[in-house]
């Protein structure tokens, strides 16, 4: 029976919580184009794929580079 002392104000304010989510979420216009978001999911972006970082330059193993030439030293 206390138990439901504890559940029942937590249910209601779990739900108090919600509804006041809701209703925020709406007065803040996140349903607005619910359209447009599915829409934009479909479209082809027909642009490839670059990578815009500058390549490394090499280091030469005369000019102080690794004298492993990067291999692994083992």
């Amino acid at each position: 029976m206390t138990s439901l002392l504890w559940l029942i104000p937590s249910a209601l304010v779990l739900g108090a919580l919600g509804l006041f989510a809701f209703f925020w979420s709406m007065r803040t216009g996140q349903y607005d184009d619910m359209q447009g978001a599915a829409e934009r999911i479909l479209i082809d972006d027909d642009t490839p794929i670059t990578d815009d970082e500058p390549e490394e330059a090499e280091v030469d193993d005369e000019a102080g580079g690794d004298p492993a030439g990067g291999a692994d030293p083992r």
